[in-house]
């Protein structure tokens, strides 16, 4: 279990500042299976798992959302035969918030 997981998402305001540069860089060492992708110009952490049937992609969704919902802080989830695509962002800054790497590894100890 690394440091991440043991910690809780904190609530996130409209004014809460999104990660420096410097923050990124030693919070994706903490996750170095996710990447960062910029969709219209939102920074996201993005992971595909792959799974070998659709039920084990659909218990892993669920176990994602079980997180999510005791966290009080939701990714995008795309579920497809034998893949689940976990995007965590901060909507209400629209942009990566330290909650989004805390819940990429929390997602990584599933």
């Amino acid at each position: 279990m690394t440091e991440l997981t043991r910690q809780r998402c904190e609530a996130c305001r409209a004014d809460a500042p999104q990660v420096t540069g410097e923050e990124l860089e030693a919070l994706r060492r903490e996750v170095p299976e996710w990447s960062v992708e910029t969709r219209d110009g939102v920074a996201q952490l993005e992971r595909r798992f792959d799974f070998p049937d659709f039920a084990r992609a659909l218990a892993f969704t669920n176990r994602v959302g079980e997180i999510a919902e005791a966290e009080g802080h939701h990714p995008k989830l795309t579920t497809e035969w034998g893949s689940v695509v976990v995007t965590w962002w901060s909507h209400k800054i629209r942009g990566l918030h330290r909650n989004d790497f805390v819940m990429a590894a929390k997602t990584d100890a599933l």
